[in-house]
């Protein structure tokens, strides 16, 4: 049976192990794909350790983690009266968001948040992209700031961060990237202005930012988030993906995420016309899918790590 790496309860990495799992029927509205990448997110952690949406309920177990990937269609679906399979045959090289997981050699992705893989994207960005890009560009479309704005973005070293600092810099924003000492030299080759995150955050924004910033995109939440949040005269543009309760405690949104394949196909032109680079740093290959994870978890990461899947 196909492998896949799980969690069999809730816990720490005690709990991960490589399964044989039954291959895997796709649903209508669904496809079936040969994984050949899969990317690696800190929900994959989280979600292991038992933090969930309020409401979510608890995942079937043993649980396959991951929720992007890219790879070769392999079965089709029933079409869910959308029309969404319609657009994909056997054989087709495609990504997108998962339905159970994408350590897996199997995968099930959700037709309507899926797209075809352009022969000038390799496989670790393409599946890099469904979440922390797609993530950063729902963000920082939300705020629609024009051309010239100053925009904040509050945990800008990660893969959410990356991006967004890209895709603002691509829009003509003047971008503010607050994070750790270390990811300075990083971010200001982004085209970033570099804040060191911490205690006094809101002053070195202000000797950098006079007259304030004009948005924020926070992916930190808690008192980081508070911290910054005094710099906005209008709090309606503060978006964050990292704490809703915060957020909307002050004035702000929780990124909305539109979760289509046109945001897909949008960064697919952005990443192919060299104006995002989704910075997939590390990669690991499948039997290695536990140390790929680990790296995550320790938060020490810049840019993107990708499990890689034999052919």
């Amino acid at each position: 049976m196909p492998k896949a790496y799980v969690f069999t309860e809730a816990g720490g990495p005690e709990t991960e192990a490589f399964a044989d799992l039954p291959r895997p029927v796709p649903a209508p509205g669904q496809l079936l794909v040969r994984v050949r990448a899969a990317g690696v997110n800190p929900v994959d952690w989280k979600r292991r350790a038992g933090f969930r949406p309020a409401g979510a309920p608890l995942p079937d177990l043993p649980a396959v983690f991951g929720n992007e990937a890219a790879g070769v269609v392999v079965e089709v679906g029933p079409d869910n009266g959308d029309g969404d399979t319609a657009r994909f045959s056997v054989g087709d090289e495609v990504f997108g968001n998962t339905v159970n997981g994408g350590y897996a050699e199997f995968a099930l992705l959700l037709a309507s948040v899926t797209t075809h893989r352009p022969a000038a994207l390799s496989w670790a960005d393409a599946a890099s992209l469904p979440v922390a890009s797609a993530t950063a560009y729902d963000a920082v479309r939300q705020l629609d700031l024009p051309d010239g704005a100053t925009l904040l973005i509050n945990g800008a070293g990660g893969g959410v961060g990356v991006a967004a600092v890209q895709i603002a810099r691509h829009d003509g924003l003047t971008v503010l990237g607050v994070a750790g000492a270390a990811k300075k030299e990083f971010l200001e080759s982004l085209g970033a202005v570099h804040v060191a995150s911490g205690p006094g955050v809101a002053d070195r924004v202000r000797a950098v930012a006079p007259g304030g910033v004009d948005g924020i995109v926070d992916l930190v939440g808690g008192e980081p988030l508070r911290d910054v949040a005094t710099l906005l005269a209008d709090p309606a543009r503060l978006v964050s993906a990292g704490d809703r309760t915060t957020v909307a405690e002050l004035g702000g949104s929780p990124v909305l995420r539109k979760r289509t394949a046109q945001v897909l196909d949008d960064l697919v032109t952005l990443v192919v016309g060299g104006d995002l680079d989704p910075l997939v740093t590390r990669t690991y290959p499948f039997p290695h899918a536990g140390e790929a994870l680990r790296a995550v978890e320790q938060g020490h990461v810049q840019g993107k790590i990708v499990i890689e899947f034999p052919e």
